[in-house]
């Protein structure tokens, strides 16, 4: 299906043509586009970028840079893609090189594809000579990797491209690019929904609903903000502390946080309808109780939980291997390893509570407790929850990324994480 423009907004186009002849930014080096989700910045700029490489470049390499190639794909190529044939570009991609080639009017550049997921990425890139550089969703990467990147765009004439959603106002991007921006010769350009014409009114409310707190202020508001509270303020025990239905849940799952010193906690959910329910639970302390419990003793507490109820699997903290040889030994349950990205799950856990998809029953009271709790650490400059008050929420969060995720017809995030395109 081919892409449908609407008209650009002013941000928009300023983003297309800064680099033009004639242009009043034309002599900066780099361009900066953060704000708000939504916002219309990423196809503008990949667009914008890709138009720059054939007003001055031909036959040169370029790099296209993600947190993945898997959202690097989805969030930019693929949009990318159809409108540049729609305007009279040949564009053929080979996945298995990470390369598209794209031509036009006898010219033709190379752009390569490139993930910048953790330190080990700079080694990736490291040796190319590239006409520039664009960085889609830059303050996801390792400054290591952005880095090395930036160092490969030595020809002359070669310029920066960066795109991001707010994080921490103490990251590292934002402290040497945005508020070093105008010493850098770099274009910085704020964008919020309201820059991105395609959005209907009734879609924007869409995105307002999904989020709160810090994730609010950044999504929403394009704001560069310290996470600080409560990490789940929309938890509330009059809309999520219930009985469940009458009736049979259609599926059983289990969520297991092991901890030897630490607290272990397991979560028995049900599905009632569209709605999962933490209907039981597990919790011991070894700290509080002075009993520290074995991988068996572990065990046999959750073949207590399980009861005769048939359950699809047991989803277990990815670090406790042991555990996990456990229970795949007894031969029982299915175990798979759980999701285990913080952020994100958290985020999708702050959505399921505000869809209430996930309702905890009122016999769950360490689940309970734990919500009222659990606080962000607010002596970091990298966004995370402080280590305690944590092993219920952790497994709840294990729970919701690696099951709920897996069903787009339970749970609205995946969705709406899929349309995040900038």
């Amino acid at each position: 299906m081919s892409m449908v423009f609407k008209t650009f907004s002013a941000k928009q186009m300023a983003v297309l043509c800064w680099w033009c002849k004639g242009s009043a930014h034309g002599g900066h080096d780099a361009i900066i586009c953060d704000g708000a989700v939504r916002s219309g910045k990423t196809i503008c700029m990949s667009l914008s970028f890709i138009a720059w490489a054939f007003y001055t470049f031909e036959d040169t390499s370029f790099a296209v840079c993600g947190k993945t190639i898997a959202s690097l794909r989805r969030n930019v190529v693929v949009p990318l893609l159809p409108a540049l044939r729609a305007i009279g570009f040949e564009c053929a991609e080979k996945r298995s090189q990470h390369l598209l080639e794209i031509s036009r009017n006898g010219r033709k550049n190379r752009f390569y594809l490139f993930g910048g997921k953790d330190e080990g990425s700079a080694a990736l890139i490291q040796g190319m000579t590239l006409g520039g550089v664009l960085l889609d969703e830059v303050a996801l990467m390792p400054r290591s990797f952005v880095e090395q990147a930036l160092a490969r765009c030595s020809l002359d004439g070669s310029k920066l491209w960066f795109n991001c959603n707010p994080e921490n106002p103490l990251h590292w991007f934002h402290e040497e690019w945005i508020k070093k921006a105008q010493q850098k010769n770099c274009l910085y350009l704020h964008f919020t929904m309201d820059d991105n014409p395609s959005l209907t009114e009734r879609i924007i409310q869409r995105y307002k609903s999904l989020y709160s707190g810090a994730f609010y202020e950044r999504f929403v508001e394009g704001k560069w903000v310290a996470a600080q509270g409560l990490v789940y303020p929309m938890f509330k025990e009059a809309a999520h502390v219930r009985e469940p239905p009458d009736g049979a849940p259609t599926k059983h799952y289990i969520s297991c946080d092991y901890g030897t010193v630490n607290p272990s906690s397991f979560g028995l959910w049900g599905l009632f309808g569209t709605r999962w329910y933490r209907v039981a639970e597990y919790y011991h302390d070894s700290r509080s109780t002075g009993e520290q419990r074995t991988d068996e003793e572990h065990y046999a507490a959750l073949e207590e939980l399980a009861g005769e109820t048939a359950i699809e699997a047991v989803v277990v903290d990815p670090s406790a291997a042991s555990f996990m040889a456990c229970i795949r030994r007894h031969g029982k349950f299915k175990a798979v390893p759980a999701k285990n990205e913080v952020l994100d799950g958290i985020r999708r856990v702050s959505d399921a509570l505000k869809e209430r998809k996930i309702i905890i029953c009122p016999n769950c009271t360490d689940s309970v407790r734990e919500f009222g709790l659990y606080r962000w650490d607010d002596n970091t400059a990298k966004d995370s929850p402080r280590k305690e008050h944590d092993h219920a929420m952790d497994d709840i969060r294990y729970f919701v990324s690696t099951v709920m995720v897996a069903d787009d017809s339970f749970f609205v995030f995946s969705l709406s994480r899929g349309e995040q395109s900038g």
